[in-house]
Formats: structure tokens, C-alpha cells, sequence
């Protein structure tokens, strides 16, 4: 059976799910389940060609580096922040240091790994690919005995029959099929709720201008800081090549800059580039650094660019930082931890949260006030404050747990009546 060019291009791009094609069946599935492919309900890349000409994927982004400071700033902050398993109490929370996930969570979550380094890696992948998987090892009864990365490029998501999802992850020599109860998956924004579209892939083209930018420059003190030009000769040259050839020779390359050059025979030298300055290259470098920013919401003051940062506002863009950026992630990590590592009878009792307390603090002079405030009204005991400020706690018995008020307080109910005495009397 034939096929024409257009049938196969709508096939293409609406699915075909009830046209008899054969081929169109065979090569691509129907949109009922998420899929990490450029046709499913993710967006990634599609040979990784970008209007700027270079190839951009996950990888490739890497080598610019206001992506690979965007990614390690934001990976190696979540990973920094203590991360707590905790139980529900009649007071509020307590850690629930006694259960083995605490310590999976908090310092190894297997034998080869910190839990920094595994945070790291989950949050790195996130960032890249737009999502993050960990196989989870668990024992006979469910618990969970250790956390595994898995590579996101090597994971397709996918429903059976019957509507149930499961992950089958590639590996050298074969697939593994995983249940979804032993996958820990991490999404990022997407349009299905299940799988994340890849950043670098949404924004391919500002990171293959900045790559250009960069081989632009690396190529222009290659060439010895001087743009290309021509040799002008008053007569016939009998071998151009051999004159290039040894200009280049002597010349070319950041080593032989400003070297004095020697012509003979009335040779001139006719410079024919555009100096830098005029096509803009360190701005258009920058513009793409807050581009790339941009991207991944990370103030540029911390990647390096301090154009528009001062010491007075620098502060406050930290904690905004942290306030947009950060706390967004750590609610999508810390709800994808929860509904994949506690049943749902742990659900009830425990929970699993980021401290961000240390991050939030602002300076030296700010949190003495706050934490002024907060004792002097009875909101914090001493040992709230030591603890937030990392410092041994004081005994109970020596009042280290005491909530204290100001002594010029007085109840609102004792004052009137206080008063109403008074002008009887």
C-alpha cells in the first residue's frame, strides 16, 4: 500500500490511532501514556539542531558555563539542605530518627553514596532533563533498604493495557522493566502531570547562541586577535597557497599576536573583519548569560554577573532566591519522596521535609532582632534559637525550653476589670 507524503505527515503529527498503516503503527504509538521521545507528551530534542547552528542536548549545554553554574548552583543548594523524615505529634513534629528511612534519607541512601552527592545527582538530572528517577531497593516487608540514580535518558514511562504505569529503563545489555512502586520519579513542568519537558531542550536556541558566542571568541584569539583580511600584491602571485600558508604560519594564533609583520614586493595587508566591538560580542555574551539565568530563575549575581547587583540588594536577592527558586523545588522533591517512599499507612504518621531555616536567616543584625522579638513574646524558647543557629542546647532543667513574656504584659480581662476598680474607688 502506497502512502503519500501528506497522508504521512498528518499521521505524523495527529497520531493515526485508527488509519490501517502499518508503518505509521509500527513506528509510532498512540498519546494514552507519557513517552520520553520527541512525538510523546514530552518535549526533548530532535537531533538537537538549533537556529544558531550548533547541537545543543543535555550534555553539550553543559560545556556553556553560565548553564554548568546554573545547574551546580541549584543542584548543590538542594543538596546542602538538610533533608528530615518526621512524625506527627500532638505538638507538631518530631524526627523520626528511630526509623531506617531517616537515615537513608539524611546521610547514605546506599553504600556508594552521601545523601549530597545523591541529591546532587537526582537535582542535576532534574534540571537537564526535566526529570529524575532513583530505583528503589525495598525488603520483604516494603521498607526501603536503599535509592539508586537512574539515568533519565535511559527511561521511557509508559502504561499497560490496563492503564497501570511502568518504567523501562535501557540498560548495556538488555531493558528492565520497574513497577512504578519501585521507581522513585521526580517530574518536572510538563503537560501531563506524569512526565517533565527538558529545559535545555525548551530553550535549545539561547543555549546554542551562547555556545556560538563562546566558539566565536575562542576562534578569534586563534587567530592571533587580529580579524581574517587578504594579502594585496602589486603584481602576479605565481603560488597564493605558499604566501597564505606562510603568513599563517608566522602569524596565526593568540601566541603570535602583535608580532611586527614584514612585506615585501609592495604586499600589503588589508584587514576585511568586524571588530568585536562593533558586532557586540561581550554584550551579546552577557544578554545570553541572563538568558540562560533566566532559564533556570538564579539571580545572575550568582553566576558571576554583577552588572545590576550592589551590596544593598544583593541580600534581598538571596533570599528571593530562595523564596522562588528554591522552595518551589524542594515542595516538588520533598511530595514526589513522600508519594513514592511511605505507604499509605506512613503517610498518615510521617512525613519527609526540607530545612531551610539556615538559608532564611539573612544577616547577623536581622536575626538578632528576630529572634529579640519572637522570646520576648513567648513565640520561641532559648533552645529554638540555639538550634536554628546550630548551637548546643541548654538542659531543661535549667529553663532551656521555657517560654518567657514580657512583664509589662498584662491580660486584656484583668486590665478592664483592673480599671472599671479603679474608678469605682
Amino acid at each position: 500500500m502506497r502512502i503519500s507524503i501528506e497522508v504521512l505527515f498528518l499521521c505524523l503529527i495527529l497520531g493515526c490511532e485508527n488509519m490501517k498503516i502499518p508503518l505509521i503503527s509500527r513506528l509510532f504509538q498512540s498519546r494514552d501514556g507519557p513517552k520520553n521521545n520527541f512525538l510523546g507528551s514530552t518535549y526533548s530534542f530532535f537531533f538537537g539542531g538549533t537556529t544558531s547552528g550548533k547541537t545543543v542536548n543535555e550534555r553539550t549545554a553543559m560545556q556553556t558555563t553560565a548553564v554548568y553554574a546554573c545547574v551546580r548552583i541549584l543542584a548543590e543548594t538542594i543538596a546542602s539542605l538538610p533533608l528530615h523524615l518526621y512524625r506527627y505529634t500532638d505538638n507538631g513534629k518530631e524526627k523520626a530518627v528511630e526509623n531506617g528511612l531517616y537515615y537513608k534519607l539524611h546521610d547514605e541512601p546506599n553504600a556508594e553514596m552521601t545523601s549530597f552527592v545523591f541529591r546532587e545527582t537526582l537535582m542535576s538530572h532534574l534540571l537537564l532533563w526535566g526529570n529524575a528517577y532513583a530505583q528503589i531497593i525495598r525488603d520483604g516487608r516494603g521498607n526501603v533498604l536503599s535509592l539508586y540514580p537512574l539515568l533519565p535518558d535511559r527511561m521511557t514511562v509508559d502504561r499497560t493495557s490496563t492503564g497501570e504505569l511502568y518504567y523501562e529503563y535501557r540498560k548495556d545489555m538488555g531493558t528492565v522493566i520497574l513497577r512504578k512502586e519501585e521507581v522513585l520519579h521526580i517530574p518536572g513542568l510538563g503537560f501531563d502531570g506524569l512526565v517533565g519537558y527538558s529545559p535545555i531542550a525548551m530553550a535549545k536556541n539561547a543555549i546554542g547562541m551562547a555556545l556560538a558566542t563562546e566558539e566565536y571568541g575562542a576562534r578569534f584569539f586563534a587567530n592571533g586577535a587580529n580579524p581574517g583580511g587578504v594579502l594585496e600584491h602589486p603584481g602576479v602571485v605565481k603560488d597564493p597557497s605558499k604566501i597564505r600558508e606562510s603568513w599563517n604560519a608566522v602569524y596565526q594564533g593568540s601566541n603570535n599576536a602583535h608580532r611586527i609583520a614584514v612585506l615585501e614586493e609592495g604586499m600589503k595587508f588589508q584587514s576585511i573583519g568586524i571588530p568585536p566591538e562593533q558586532a557586540q560580542f561581550l554584550e551579546t555574551r552577557k544578554f545570553q548569560t541572563e538568558e540562560i539565568c533566566r532559564i533556570f530563575r538564579v539571580p545572575p549575581h550568582l553566576v558571576a554577573n554583577l552588572d545590576k547587583a550592589t551590596f544593598s540588594n544583593i541580600e534581598h536577592q538571596s533570599i528571593s532566591f530562595i523564596d522562588n527558586t528554591i522552595i518551589p523545588w524542594v515542595t516538588r522533591i520533598e511530595q514526589s519522596m513522600k508519594k513514592a517512599l511511605l505507604s499509605e499507612t506512613d503517610k498518615k504518621e510521617y512525613f519527609i521535609k526540607f530545612n531551610l531555616n539556615g538559608r532564611l536567616r539573612g544577616d547577623a543584625g536581622s536575626r538578632a532582632q528576630f529572634y529579640q522579638i519572637m522570646r520576648q513574646n513567648g513565640v520561641m524558647s532559648a533552645n529554638d534559637i540555639r538550634e536554628l543557629e546550630e548551637m548546643n542546647l541548654i538542659p531543661e532543667e535549667q529553663g532551656g525550653d521555657k517560654y518567657l513574656v514580657n512583664g509589662n504584659f498584662v491580660d486584656m480581662s484583668k486590665a478592664g476589670a483592673w480599671t472599671e476598680k479603679y474608678e469605682e474607688g
